[in-house]
Parts: C-alpha cells; sequence; structure tokens
C-alpha cells in the first residue's frame, strides 16, 4: 500500500510506533562519546600561537605534549581555537582545561559554531547568556553540558576572561555522537511534488517537520491547496515564518475562514532553524525553533483538502486558481517529514510518489558571504583602503540594524577638505556631501531601515552626478559642481576614538549592526584578511558573524504592550494597555474600591484591577462611598422590571444576564469582598415558585459556577424556602412563600441573596405562568459587594524567631512585592525567598534604610532607600519592590523611587524554589516585629490573617489603624478604629461623607431660618448624656469657635445668632452696604461690641468662608483667604447658659439692637454651608435628624451644595418662591425641610400676617431714631492685624479650632 492511501488509523499508528521506538532507541545509546580525541593535528586551527609548542594541535583534553595545550601569541579577546570534526554531528557537552602545570587558563569563553567554517553563530544558554564559565586552575577539567544539543561541523573557542596572572591556555574535548540527515538543496527555481494516489486528500490531522537555512528572506517552503479554496501554505517572508490557513470552502462561506500566524525572526541567517506544525481539526500548533503559538482556525470546516499534490520549496506553476504569487525558496531543507512520511528520502531514491521540478540537489551548498559585526555605539570601526578609481567612486555593501541612528561611511575624497558620510538618521538614509565647515549638500532615502532586514545600499558617482540606491527603489540623485574623485580610505560603521590626519569623526553615533558584501570601486573586500591582520584596520567588530538578535521574540512587554528595540535593549509602548512599566506589568488602576475612597475618592465609576499585575485586567464598576461601607456595583444588562406569561415547567421563561466584566474578573470582585448581595424582586399573581406535589420546583435561580439554586431572597442556602417562612410571616403558613400561596391578588417575595459563593445570578427560570390570570414580574438587582479582604489583611509578629510561610513565589521574568508595615524595631526582614542560588530579600535594614535584595545568576544586587525620618516610628509605611527582565526598582512612601537597569547580556530568570518566609528566615535570625498589611505578589494578595491564626508567634489582624490614618478625618471628625480599618465619626464635625470632607449645605428661601436649641445647663438638670455634657463643657468657657460658609446677593442679613437666657448674645450680619459685622452683647449693663472686618461687599454672589474665633477677651476674624484680624471685647464675660442658635431669620427681638433686629426680622436669603459652632452642627442636624427636639426649621430649606450653585442658581431660588409659595414642586432630588408643627390654616395665617405688618410698621418708625442713637455712642474697637500664612480651606478649620476639645487617640501596638 503507497504512503498516500494509508488510512488515518494506520498513519496515526505508524507514528506511534515512530515515536516509541525512537524513546526506546534513545534510552539505550547515549549520545556521549569524545569526538576530538581521535581527530589529526590538521583539524586544529587558531588564531595565532605563542610557540610551535603552544600550537593548536596540543589542545586535547588531558594531554600533556608540547606545552601542555594551546596558547595565543597575545592574550586578548581576539584569540580563537577551531576544531574541525570532520562532519557534522551532534554535540551534546564539551569539557575544558588549562595548559599542564602552567598558571594558563581560561575562566569563561565563547562557543561558537558553523557548517563550513564560516558564517559563524554563537552558542546561547539562556536568551542572554553567552559567555561558558571556564576552569579555576590549569589541570582540573571543567564538564558543561549543553542544555540543548548542537548539529554543526565546527566549533571555535573564543576567550573572554583568563587568570590575571597568566596568560590564555586551553585543551578541550567534545561529546557527541554522528548525526543523520536527509538534505535538499533549492536554488530559488526548483521544487519537490508530492503527489497523491487520489485527486483530493482530506485530512483532519496533518504534522509537518522540517529543518531549513537561508540566506533569503523571501521564499515558499511548503503549499498545498484543493480547488473549492482550501489552502496550506508556509513561507518565509522578510525574515519570518508565515503559516497560511484556510479550511473553508470559498464558494459555500463567503466570509473568509483566512488564518495567517507569523513566528520567528532573523530566519536568513543562513544557520538552522526547525519547524514543527501539528493540526488536529481546528486546533493548531505552529513552532518554530522554541517558540510556539496555539491558534484555531476560522469558519466551520474542520479538515483540509488538497488537490493532487503537496509543494515542497515553491510554487512551480503560479497562476493556478488561488495560487499565492511568492518566491520559491532558495536555500536547504533537512529531514522533511509530512504525516510521517520522509519526503527528501523518497525523492533521493527516485520513488514515483515524488516529483522533482528544478534543480534539486542533496547536498547542501554554502555561500561564502562573510560579514562583521559592529558592537559599540562610540568606538566600533572598519577602515578598509582601496586604490582610487580612474573616474568617480563606487561603494556597495549591506546592513542590517534595529538602531534609529548610526554612520555607515565616512570617506574623504581626493578633492581637499571634502567628504562623503552616509548614516542611518531616523531610520532614513542620508548622505551628505561635505564641501566645507560650512557648506554641504544632503539628500535622504528610505524609511524604517532599522527593522533588522539587509538592506542592499550602492553609492556611486558620474560626472557631475551622485547616485545613492536603496535596494530596489528607484535611486536618489545629487548634483554636484566639479568632478569628485575617490580617496583611499573608507571609515566603514564609525571613526575612531582619537583624532587622525584622515579627518573621520562621527556625526551622532557609531553603527551597531552587521555589514557584508561590501564593495569599493568594484573590488570585493576580504573580511578575513582584515582579521588577519593583512587588510586594513578595526575595532570593536566580531569577524566572520552576525550577532544581531531580536529582543522582542519573545515579547516580554506584558498585558499586550508593542515591544520595539535598539541593538542593546527592547522597549514597551504600554499606550492603552492599562498597564505601566518597564514592561508593562503595573496596573494604573487600584484593585478595589476601598482603595480608591483611601486616595480620597468620592462615588462614581472607576476601573478597577483586581488582581494587580496578574492576568486579569481591569473592569469599569461604580463605586458607591456615600455609606460607612464603600459599594461595589456591578451592573448586567437586565435591571428593569420583567413580566412574564406562558411559562411552564415543559416550556419555561429563562434569562441569562451578562455582567459588564468578564466571569473570571466577576470571580475575582467576589473573592476579594467582605460581603455581597443582590437583590431579586418577585411579584407573582396565580405564579408559585417552589409548590409542586413531587417537590420539584417551578422556578429556580443559576449561580455563578453553574448550579441550580432555589432557596430566594432573604432565605439561605440549601433550604427550599423563601424570606417569609424564615421570618413566619408568610401570607400563608401553609407555604414556604408567598406565591406558593397561590392567591389571584398580586403578592410578593422580595429579598436579598447573600450567599456570596453562589452569587452572582447568572439566569432565572419562571416556569409557573401559564394558567389563567396567571403571571409574574421579576427583577434581579446588580452585584453589590462591600469591603476589600486584602486592603486590610494583616498579621502581627510579636516574636523574632516566628515566621508565616506560603508556597514558592515564582516569578521568573516579573517579580512585584508591595505591602504595609509597621514596627518599633530597628531592623527585620520581612520576606525572603530562597532558590539554590537566586534568591528575593526585602528588609528594613535600619531604623531608616529600607532595602530590596535579588540575584538571578549574575551576582547580589540591593537597592536601598533612605528615609530622612526613622521608619520604626509606629506609622503605617507602604512598601512597594518590582524586578523584572529590564529594571529593578524600591518605592517607600513618597519618597523618590530608586531604579536599577538589569545588565543587557546575563542571567534574567530568578530561579527560587524554596518555601516563601513572611516575617523571618528559614534560618529564624533577623526576623521582624511588627505589623505587615496587605502583602501582594504579583497580584496575589497572601492571606496572612489565615496563616497566622495557626502559626506560634504570630496573631492575626493589627491594631492602631488610627494612628496613621486619622489625618484621613478631616474637619474635626474622628477616627474609629475598627477590626479591619478604621471610619470616620463625623458626629462634631460639620461635614458628612466618609472623611468628613462632604460639605452640608442649604438653600435658605426668604422668612426659613433653623433654630437649635440647647439643653437646660448641667448645673440645672442633672443626669445628661454624655455628649451633653461634652457640649456645655467647652460652652462653658469663655471662647467659641465658630465657622460656616455662605452664599448671597440680599442685604440686610442674619448670618449667625446665639442668644442665652441672660439676654446675652452673639450675632454675625450682612449690613446693608454687603459689609461683614460681629455683635456682641456680653453685659446688659454695657453697649454691645460691635466690630467691622471688612468694608468688602460680600453679598456678591460669591462663596465666602468665615472663621470666628474667641479666647477671653479677644476675638480672632478670618474672612476668606484673608489674614487673621485680632479685636479686643470690652469684657471677657462669657457666653452664660446659651439658649439657642438661630441661622436666617429670627422673631425674637428682645434685648437686641436695632440693627441687629432689622437684620433678624429680614432673615438670609441665600446658600449657608458646613455651619460649625463648637461641637455643634446645626444644619447638619437639621437635614440627617429632621425629626430632632433641638431642631426647628421654618420655612423651605433645600438641601444644595453652596461650593457648586452658581448665580443662576440663587436667582432661582430668590426670585421663585415667596413666603407664602410652600406649594412650589421640589426640584428632583432634593427634599425640603418644614416644621413638623406648621399649620394649613387660613384664618391663622390671616391673623399671623396682620400682626406682622402691624410690627414693622412700628419698627419702620423708630428705626431711624434708635439707629442714629447708637452709632453716636457706639464705642470703636481696638484693633490688631497678625499676619499668617494662607491656608487651604479644608485645612482652615482644623487650625482656627485647634484649642477646641479633642478626644484622646489611643495607640494600640505589641
Amino acid at each position: 500500500m503507497d504512503p498516500p492511501s494509508l488510512s488515518w488509523c494506520s498513519v496515526f499508528s505508524i507514528a506511534v510506533l515512530s515515536v516509541c521506538g525512537s524513546a526506546l532507541a534513545a534510552s539505550n545509546y547515549n549520545c556521549d562519546e569524545p569526538l576530538v580525541s581521535a581527530l589529526p593535528p590538521s583539524s586544529f586551527e587558531s588564531s595565532s600561537k605563542f610557540s610551535s609548542s603552544h600550537s593548536s594541535r596540543f589542545a586535547k583534553l588531558n594531554r600533556r605534549d608540547g606545552a601542555g595545550g594551546w596558547s595565543p601569541l597575545v592574550s586578548d579577546r581576539h584569540q580563537w581555537l577551531q576544531v574541525d570534526l570532520r562532519d557534522r554531528v551532534e554535540i551534546t557537552a564539551i569539557a575544558t582545561q588549562g595548559c599542564y602545570g602552567s598558571s594558563d587558563w581560561v575562566t569563561s569563553y565563547l562557543l561558537l559554531f558553523s557548517d563550513t567554517g564560516r558564517a559563524w553563530k554563537q552558542y546561547r544558554q539562556e536568551d542572554s547568556i553567552w559567555a561558558i564559565p571556564g576552569n579555576n586552575n590549569a589541570d582540573s577539567v571543567t564538564h558543561h553540558k549543553l542544555p540543548h544539543s548542537i548539529k554543526s561541523r565546527f566549533l571555535r573557542f573564543v576567550p573572554l576572561e583568563w587568570n590575571p596572572s597568566g596568560r590564555i591556555g586551553l585543551r578541550v574535548e567534545v561529546y557527541g555522537c554522528v548525526y543523520k540527515s536527509d538534505v535538499a538543496d533549492f536554488d530559488g527555481r526548483s521544487s519537490l511534488l508530492y503527489r497523491f494516489n487520489q485527486k483530493s486528500m482530506s485530512t483532519v490531522k496533518d504534522v509537518i517537520s522540517l529543518k531549513f537555512k537561508s540566506l533569503q528572506g523571501d521564499g515558499v517552503l511548503v503549499h498545498g491547496e484543493g480547488q473549492r479554496g482550501d489552502y496550506i501554505t508556509l513561507e518565509l517572508y522578510r525574515g519570518k515564518l508565515a503559516l497560511h490557513l484556510n479550511l473553508d470552502d470559498a464558494k459555500l462561506h463567503s466570509s473568509s475562514g483566512h488564518m495567517s500566524v507569523t513566528l520567528g525572526s532573523l530566519l536568513d541567517d543562513q544557520h538552522w532553524h526547525s519547524v514543527l506544525i501539528e493540526r488536529f481539526n481546528k486546533q493548531v500548533n505552529f513552532t518554530v525553533d522554541k517558540h510556539t503559538q496555539h491558534f484555531r482556525t476560522k469558519g466551520d470546516a474542520d479538515s483540509l483538502d488538497v488537490d493532487y499534490e503537496l509543494s515542497f520549496g515553491g510554487i512551480p506553476l503560479p497562476g493556478k486558481p488561488g495560487t499565492f504569487l511568492r518566491k520559491n525558496f532558495n536555500g536547504c531543507i533537512e529531514n522533511l517529514y509530512y504525516n510521517g512520511v520522509n519526503i527528501i528520502d523518497l525523492a533521493k531514491r527516485r520513488k514515483p510518489q515524488i516529483y522533482s521540478v528544478g534543480n534539486v540537489t542533496f547536498s547542501c551548498s554554502d555561500p561564502q558571504q562573510v560579514a562583521t559585526t559592529f558592537l559599540s555605539s562610540t568606538s566600533s570601526f572598519l577602515l578598509l583602503p582601496a586604490e582610487p578609481a580612474l573616474k568617480g567612486l563606487s561603494v556597495r555593501f549591506q546592513f542590517r540594524t534595529w538602531n534609529r541612528d548610526g554612520l555607515l561611511l565616512s570617506t574623504r575624497l581626493a578633492q581637499e577638505s571634502q567628504r562623503f558620510l552616509l548614516h542611518l538618521s531616523n531610520g532614513k538614509l542620508r548622505l551628505t556631501h561635505q564641501k566645507s565647515v560650512l557648506q554641504k549638500i544632503e539628500i535622504s532615502t528610505g524609511h524604517s531601515l532599522n527593522d533588522g532586514l539587509w538592506h542592499t545600499v550602492i553609492l556611486s558617482t558620474r560626472g557631475l552626478q551622485v547616485s545613492l540606491t536603496l535596494d530596489s527603489e528607484p535611486p536618489s540623485m545629487m548634483e554636484v559642481s566639479s568632478q569628485i574623485d575617490s580617496g583611499e580610505d573608507y571609515f566603514f560603521g564609525g571613526c575612531p576614538a582619537t583624532l587622525n590626519d584622515l579627518g573621520c569623526k562621527n556625526p551622532t553615533l557609531a553603527f551597531q549592526g552587521c555589514m557584508r558584501l561590501i564593495y569599493i570601486n568594484n573590488q570585493p573586500m576580504n573580511l578575513v584578511h582584515v582579521q588577519q591582520g593583512l587588510l586594513g584596520n578595526y575595532s570593536n567588530l566580531q569577524m566572520d558573524i552576525c550577532g544581531i538578535r531580536d529582543r522582542c521574540l519573545p515579547n516580554y512587554c506584558e498585558h499586550g504592550g508593542q515591544c520595539s528595540q535598539s541593538w542593546s535593549t527592547f522597549y514597551c509602548d504600554c499606550s492603552g494597555t492599562g498597564y505601566t512599566g518597564a514592561t508593562c506589568h503595573d496596573s494604573i488602576y487600584e484593585p478595589s474600591c476601598e482603595a480608591y475612597r483611601q486616595t480620597g475618592s468620592s462615588s462614581g465609576y472607576f476601573s478597577i484591577d483586581s488582581d494587580g499585575s496578574g492576568p486579569l485586567g481591569p473592569t469599569l464598576v461604580y463605586c458607591n462611598m456615600t455609606e460607612d461601607r464603600v459599594w461595589t456595583v456591578i451592573h448586567h444588562n437586565s435591571t428593569e422590571p420583567t413580566r412574564v406569561q406562558g411559562s411552564s415547567l415543559q416550556k419555561p421563561y429563562m434569562m441569562q444576564f451578562n455582567y459588564s466584566t468578564s466571569p473570571e474578573q466577576l470571580l475575582a470582585l467576589v473573592s476579594g469582598a467582605e460581603q455581597c448581595q443582590q437583590e431579586i424582586v418577585y411579584r407573582c399573581r396565580k405564579s408559585r415558585l417552589l409548590n409542586t406535589r413531587d417537590g420539584t420546583p417551578f422556578s429556580w435561580w443559576v449561580g455563578r459556577s453553574g448550579e441550580r439554586h432555589t432557596y430566594w431572597g432573604g432565605s439561605l442556602p440549601g433550604i427550599q424556602q423563601c424570606s417569609c417562612n424564615l421570618e413566619e410571616n408568610c401570607i400563608d403558613m401553609n407555604y414556604f412563600c408567598n406565591c406558593d400561596a397561590d392567591r389571584e391578588e398580586w403578592t410578593n417575595d422580595t429579598g436579598l441573596l447573600s450567599y456570596k459563593d453562589h452569587l452572582p445570578v447568572n439566569q432565572v427560570v419562571i416556569g409557573d405562568t401559564s394558567r389563567p390570570g396567571s403571571e409574574a414580574i421579576y427583577r434581579v438587582g446588580p452585584l453589590r459587594c462591600y469591603g476589600d479582604r486584602n486592603f486590610w489583611n494583616a498579621a502581627t509578629f510579636y516574636e523574632e524567631s516566628s515566621y508565616l510561610h506560603f508556597p514558592t513565589f515564582h516569578a521568573e521574568l516579573s517579580a512585584d512585592i508591595s505591602f504595609y508595615f509597621k514596627t518599633t524595631a530597628d531592623s527585620g526582614v520581612f520576606l525572603e525567598n530562597l532558590g539554590i542560588k537566586d534568591f528575593i530579600r526585602v528588609e528594613l535594614s535600619s531604623p531608616s534604610v529600607l532595602a530590596f535584595s535579588f540575584d538571578v545568576g549574575n551576582g547580589p544586587m540591593e537597592l536601598l532607600v533612605k528615609s530622612p525620618v526613622p521608619l520604626n516610628d509606629k506609622q503605617w509605611h507602604y512598601v512597594r519592590a518590582e524586578r523584572n527582565i529590564k529594571e529593578a526598582s524600591l518605592q517607600v512612601d513618597q519618597l523618590p523611587i530608586r531604579f536599577h537597569e538589569a545588565p543587557s547580556e546575563g542571567h534574567f530568570r530568578l530561579q527560587l524554589n524554596s518555601q516563601l518566609f513572611v516575617g523571618g528566615t528559614a534560618s529564624r535570625q533577623k526576623g521582624f516585629l511588627g505589623c505587615v498589611r496587605a502583602l501582594t505578589l504579583n497580584g496575589l494578595t497572601l492571606d496572612l490573617e489565615e496563616r497566622a491564626k495557626m502559626t506560634p508567634g504570630v496573631s492575626a489582624g493589627c491594631q492602631g489603624h488610627c494612628s496613621s490614618y486619622g489625618s484621613h478625618c478631616h474637619n474635626r471628625g474622628k477616627c474609629i478604629e475598627k477590626k479591619n480599618g478604621y471610619s470616620c465619626d463625623c458626629t462634631h464635625s460639620a461635614y458628612g461623607g466618609p472623611f468628613c470632607k462632604k460639605e452640608v449645605s442649604v438653600f435658605f428661601e426668604a422668612g426659613s431660618s433653623v433654630t437649635y436649641t440647647f439643653q437646660e445647663p448641667f448645673s440645672v438638670v442633672g443626669n445628661k448624656s454624655a455628649q451633653s455634657s461634652a457640649i456645655y463643657a467647652e460652652i462653658s468657657k469663655s471662647r467659641e469657635n465658630i465657622a460656616f460658609s455662605f452664599l448671597t446677593t440680599h442685604t440686610p442679613a442674619m448670618l449667625f445668632s446665639v442668644s442665652t437666657y441672660y439676654q446675652q448674645y452673639m450675632a454675625i450680619i450682612l449690613a446693608q452696604n454687603g459689609s461683614l459685622q460681629i455683635w456682641y452683647q456680653l453685659n446688659n449693663e454695657r453697649k454691645p461690641d460691635v466690630f467691622f472686618p471688612g468694608t468688602t461687599n460680600l453679598a456678591n454672589g460669591q462663596l465666602h468662608w468665615v472663621r470666628v474665633h474667641r479666647e477671653g477677651k479677644y476675638v480672632y476674624v478670618q474672612i476668606d483667604q484673608d489674614v487673621n484680624t485680632k479685636y479686643s471685647l470690652s469684657s471677657d464675660t462669657e457666653l452664660n447658659a446659651i439658649k439657642s442658635l438661630s441661622l436666617g431669620k429670627v422673631t425674637d427681638s428682645a434685648g437686641v439692637d436695632q440693627e441687629v433686629v432689622l437684620a433678624r426680622l429680614k432673615g438670609f436669603l441665600g446658600c449657608l454651608s458646613s455651619v460649625q459652632f463648637n461641637q455643634v452642627a446645626p444644619l447638619k442636624v437639621a437635614l440627617l435628624r429632621g425629626g430632632s427636639s433641638l431642631v426647628t426649621v421654618r420655612g423651605r430649606l433645600v438641601e444644595s451644595n453652596c461650593g457648586a450653585a452658581s448665580m443662576a442658581d440663587l436667582n432661582t431660588y430668590t426670585t421663585t418662591h415667596s413666603l407664602s409659595d410652600h406649594s412650589e414642586k421640589v426640584d428632583r432630588g432634593k427634599e425640603p425641610l418644614t416644621n413638623a408643627m406648621q399649620s394649613d390654616s387660613a384664618v391663622i395665617g390671616g391673623v399671623i400676617a396682620v400682626v406682622i405688618f402691624i410690627t414693622l410698621c412700628i419698627v419702620g418708625i423708630m428705626t431711624r431714631f434708635l439707629y442714629q442713637h447708637r452709632r453716636g455712642q457706639q464705642t470703636s474697637a481696638v484693633k490688631d492685624k497678625e499676619h499668617c500664612h494662607g491656608l487651604e480651606p479644608a485645612y482652615r478649620t482644623e487650625l482656627d479650632l485647634q484649642n477646641s476639645v479633642r478626644d484622646s487617640r489611643k495607640e494600640y501596638f505589641i
């Protein structure tokens, strides 16, 4: 049976047997035979030799003939020892020694390999490890097993470091085995066709494997297609491998099933690269060298239908329908297998299944192209001499680089002081003809030439024309004024660092990259002669090798960051990813709503990233911060009430809920919350929930894990009930739910689902609305969660030998560690994780120094942050340490972040294998004493509390949060300790909100007022509450602290008034001209003290702040940002037995001066905000405790926001509403406050109106007389101004009220 006609079972069996046979063979055969010991002397070459007895033929391991090894004439990094193994072999290990009985040995070296002795390639242990460790004496043998084997014929050892007290000395051995392979060579016009016996081959599984090498960046390796539109193509394109695949019938499906995946880079380097394609149905694994990409094909079909044949090495008949118009492959293919069939072996044996097109040979021809690598951006150069041409000048070469800038060529022309400069500038090729210092001509061509691809440059002159040609583009021309003749010296890649008489100088940077195929005046330059010192000169070059590497493969930019690179490093563009940092590792969002609250944010929509730097991305949620608890709200697609009719158990109604975030993000949100809940509203009429004869429920809901739940809102998991049964208030106690009573009237089974392991609700199923008159209305609310189990998760370490241990911290490429700590100890280790050699540690090394240290194999590295103040001050301090392959950083609180850039070459994988120790070390030394909180590693928060419960010397939680976070409670708010965190008690603050920062503001209409009545003095009525006692303890002293804000356009106005049982009063009013006046009547036998802080009109529609503070006989007044003004009272008498505090209109005028009476009667029309009198906040009491007996509200008050109010708002309230207009509809969202005893009687209202009218007439008659009499006898106040710095309004309250009673805060700590 021919191979193409084998069934898939047969093919699969053959493949399995082949793999098993290979495995058995490998187990019985070791590829570790010595390969050097039997080689003849002619197999050894070297760059030089110290003497004839130090030649390369004496470089065999353990041999003592000659001088006992190879040693070069000069010990520098340009020396090498080369071994020809006579054939391509598989190399698995190497061993080295120094020269026998000497002080000459190599401590590290590079290993190069090649098939031809030209075009070398460096062996790498890891992605950035080039150097291989050598010896530390002359005679001991150092073995190095290669992590991945090499298939090669030639090896070259290049010493990097050697014994500083000796010379380079080397003896070597190579271990491996014979390597057999089938090779085919394609010349760019040839191909192999593998023909099927039947017309078409339909496969659901394909395996294609091969190795290839080429100097060309484009060419088709594999191609097959079918008439219905299926195809598979593997091609080199711009140095990368592209796999194109389509399984769909193009005639049946208009939508394209085409799939293209690109992998690999710099594959046109004339070195072997392995390829493996595995397809099963729609799943494809595509591997190039060590990199694999998994993907699924598009479309509906899962089989590949190929007609007639598969072609390898090219497409022989371009123009066929669906054919890709691509170049054929030019290079070698080795060990080519298609579904277990050795294609090259069949071709070599001339089997009929294989048809050869063009000249396909079965040995690999290697073009002899010698490249050179320019290593340094400052000191690399290649100087090549050349005979001047008879006419003009001609230079041609190829280059490849990642750098945007660099000098390519500089040559002095025969004409004195004239030069040609050819250089890269911002990725463009630029030619400069420098005639003199001040005169030059420039042309440019190309763009993005720093793409890592080979580019061909031709510079030539002919007559007065200068031509610059790039690749296959049309030439760019430059006109010159005279004939140009070539000089004798050409500098490629850069200029010498020292000035020379040739005048070469780098315009910006030297070139870093590779060059090859250099021609000067049509003569090829032999770079091997340059290496041997026979031609020209050079510095910082690697000859016969192109050392370019793609630092973006693999892409180390996380979370979708875009990678770009230069010759020596890579960069990550994190734009639009939601992450930042050198590798896009750090989330720019907070992990929870609780964390946003701690930053001072207020309610709103926020993006939160629950796992920080972990794989889950950010998600948008609503954070409700208006309560003590911070609620996280996640909405879904159906939050409106929905009516259901016509459903039955056989055809139930189903509703699937799609949330605004992914299931993985939902799980992280719910898991990190303290508690979650979701409301289910269910109203029913003849629609049962659970009541069936066999116990099968009519309706149920599905939770996040897909399980069906039959308990409803307010009930408990595991029981098939509703909340009314638990509360024993169902309308019919024979049933577990109200709806199960099956009543014809509407009933309700509404409640909260609060078992968070079942939340959120993903589906609702309703099955009993098909009977006549039967219907239900349901609504599933958004998922609401509060608390952050991670933010306050803490442990207290009170024994130095104690620690918590966790599983190994796996962070090979990126590691970020963040936590809070507080302590009184001088030092201690926060965290440590060890490997065989690697480690990572964060510790407090001294009271003011925090250290982050690690070792990834390049030696220990330590970052230190020194704090100007001690860190062991019992305050919470924030620490964040990060290490990735580009850099390491350490942040402590708000101090400057310390950075350390990682070396571009060297180890970069952090390999740990022990347990992670928190609060101590494995040696139980240098343990930490204190608290650690919110310890997060790579986005995962460790549960310190749970682990602490079972660990001696450690306790769960940490008390004393107010010592650090008490300052977050503003405006006299009091910090209250909680088990997990703290809260702000705003009882004695005029402000509200979580941090006592939300202003409490009210719009007063004409005639409105708020009166706060104080209880009787403590000396008169005993048994008062502690709160009343505290208030009277403060007001019993001769001092007052008053603060408020206001906005108005009306005068006169009564802003604030306090009266006592002894006819004393204090008032703050706006005079007719809008200026502020402060009145103090402390002694009835004397005239009142009146102060005029300024003449500015404050009734200008702008918000103004007023602060009044009295100490004895001195009064301090501050308005807005002005300086404090000091006034002297005529007496230091206190306000005895305060009766009431009034805002707005006051009708009681007994014992009050006439001007104050006018202001009292006029009242206040405008906005008052955050009124504070000692520990009393009358507006807050009025708004939040509307039924309090201490507060009397007259007229209409509308809660508002003075800070956001505009003149238009003020005019609206002052012109629309009159004293009698009580029926006007209140603005939406603002509830009016009215006195509970307000009468609606028209008769009583009329009587009151008459009384008011008569009173006003009397007042009008006496006003002028009384006013003039008072002004004539008034005593002027003494004014004394004290200047101080302006402060932010939020802090001024605390400063001006600094002498008020403060509750002491006790610090709880170990």
